[in-house]
């Protein structure tokens, strides 16, 4: 990658941390760290290319992707949930930047998480990625956090949202998508994922750049905008 989007990025998250954002604190730490091959920089490489099979936000040709690896559970994806929203009511309207979920449930931690993850897909099994983004977004509405959701609620949010809820008790009780759930944390631990919210940014040359934690609104900003302006 060019260094001289490397450069300024590094620094903007380097200040950003020192100043007081959240690194360690700011995220819930992955059960299995010894799992991770090199360090944290190059094991982004192998973040999975964005496809057809993710949930979007935004435009997929975007200029700068947000590939953030998640649980339902994580009080800090809660919170950082809330500034990728934001960002992408900023930057999606332009095709700028768009997010893109992925799953990452710490199920060490919470236990919960999993079966989240699979009723979020159940959502999109019925209405596709909005039925998946309003699901989602009402998890992190509804939930306390840290193993806090009644489970008895995932139907009723089924329900809120307009899904059909024999259907999707149906696909929830098949575990259809525990397959998919379990690729996505392999996924995120091979990228380099030793916490929640794991994210890589992704360029439109196919380079990566790690941005660890619930980073701040203005940190998340920062970087797209040294990066916007390097690419011009």
């Amino acid at each position: 990658m060019n260094q001289n989007i490397v450069i300024p990025l590094a620094i903007v998250v380097a200040g950003a941390l020192i100043a007081g954002a959240l690194f360690f604190s700011g995220r819930s730490i992955a059960p299995n760290p010894a799992n991770l091959a090199g360090d944290t920089a190059s094991a982004a490489e192998s973040v999975p290319k964005v496809s057809a099979d993710d949930h979007i936000l935004g435009n997929p040709d975007a200029d700068i992707l947000i590939v953030e690896y998640s649980d339902f559970e994580c009080p800090f994806c809660k919170q950082f949930h809330v500034t990728m929203q934001q960002i992408i009511n900023e930057y999606g309207p332009s095709g700028k930047v768009a997010w893109v979920y992925r799953h990452f449930p710490l199920s060490q931690l919470h236990p919960k998480a999993p079966k989240e993850s699979e009723a979020s897909e159940c959502a999109f099994d019925q209405g596709g990625n909005d039925a998946f983004w309003a699901y989602a977004n009402r998890i992190f509405e509804i939930t306390p956090s840290n193993n806090g959701l009644d489970s008895a609620r995932l139907p009723d949010i089924a329900q809120e949202i307009g899904l059909d809820v024999p259907a999707f008790n149906a696909c929830l009780e098949s575990g259809k998508y525990r397959t998919k759930i379990e690729t996505e944390f392999n996924d995120a631990v091979a990228s380099g994922g030793q916490g929640t919210p794991h994210n890589i940014i992704i360029l439109k040359d196919g380079s990566t750049i790690p941005l660890p934690g619930a980073q701040p609104y203005a940190t998340i900003k920062n970087a797209i905008e040294a990066i916007l302006a390097e690419s011009q």
